[in-house]
C-alpha cells in the first residue's frame, strides 16, 4: 500500500519524504487556505513547489462545478507538472470530466466518494484514483472502512484498474485497517503516519536496552 500525505504544509511534505515512506500528495482548497494560499497564481506556484519535493503523484482540485470550467481548470493544472493529478467532485459534470481527461492523457482523483455506486462510475469514466472518505462516513454512524472492503472486491471482480485512495483517515489505526480491507493508497495527516510508530513496547524495549548497554 502506498502512502500519500494529506496537506498543503511544505514542511509537513519534507518529513514525511524524509522518512522514506512518502509516494505522493493530496490537497484539496480547505488545506491550501489552512497555508494561507490564496490566489491563482499563488496557488499554481505552491503546486508546483510541491512537484519539487516530491516524485510521484501530486492531486490538485479544481475548484469549479460545471464540466467546461473544469475541463479549463484541469488543463491548467495538468500543465505545471507532469505528476499533477487533476482532483474531480464526484458530481455529474465531475464524471463527464473524468471522462474527458482520461480520454486526453490526464491523471485523475475522484473526490468525495461516499457509496459504492459513485466508485464503481468513478471507474466507468476511467478515473485513475478514488477517494472514499473514510473519517466522514465514520461521522456519519457508518463503517469507513467497509466501504474500502466492498469497493475492493467490486473492483477486482470486475477488472476495474483504478486505484482505491482511502481518504480522510483520523488515525493510525485507520491506517491498518485501510490495508487490511485492500486500499491501494492511503492519505493521511502527518500524525497519522507518525502514529504507526508508536507502541509502549518498544518505548520500554529500547529503554531496557539503553539500561543494559551502559553496563558494557
Amino acid at each position: 500500500m502506498k502512502f500519500f500525505i494529506d496537506t498543503a504544509n511544505l514542511a509537513q511534505i519534507k518529513e514525511a519524504h524524509d522518512l522514506g515512506v512518502l509516494d505522493g500528495v493530496t490537497t484539496n482548497p480547505s488545506l491550501m487556505a489552512k497555508e494561507g494560499i490564496k490566489g491563482e497564481a499563488n496557488i499554481l506556484k505552491h503546486y508546483a513547489d510541491i512537484c519539487e519535493l516530491v516524485d510521484g503523484p501530486i492531486s490538485a482540485e479544481v475548484l469549479s462545478t460545471d464540466f467546461k470550467s473544469m475541463v479549463e481548470e484541469g488543463k491548467k493544472l495538468a500543465a505545471i507538472h507532469p505528476n499533477i493529478v487533476v482532483k474531480v467532485p464526484m458530481i455529474k459534470d465531475g464524471v463527464k470530466a473524468l471522462k474527458y481527461f482520461t480520454d486526453n492523457g490526464i491523471r485523475t482523483n475522484c473526490t468525495l466518494v461516499f457509496s459504492a455506486g459513485q466508485a464503481i462510475l468513478a471507474a466507468k469514466a476511467g478515473a485513475t484514483f478514488v477517494s472514499p472518505f473514510i473519517g466522514r462516513i465514520d461521522d456519519s454512524s457508518w463503517d469507513g472502512v467497509e466501504l474500502i472492503a466492498q469497493i475492493a472486491q467490486i473492483y477486482s471482480i470486475q477488472g476495474f484498474k483504478t486505484e482505491i485512495l482511502a481518504a480522510s483517515i483520523r488515525n493510525a489505526l485507520h491506517i491498518v485497517k485501510c490495508a487490511e480491507a485492500g486500499a491501494d493508497i492511503c492519505t493521511c495527516p502527518l500524525d497519522s503516519i507518525l502514529g504507526l510508530l508508536k507502541h509502549p513496547l518498544t518505548d520500554i524495549g529500547l529503554a531496557k536496552f539503553l539500561e543494559d548497554a551502559k553496563k558494557m
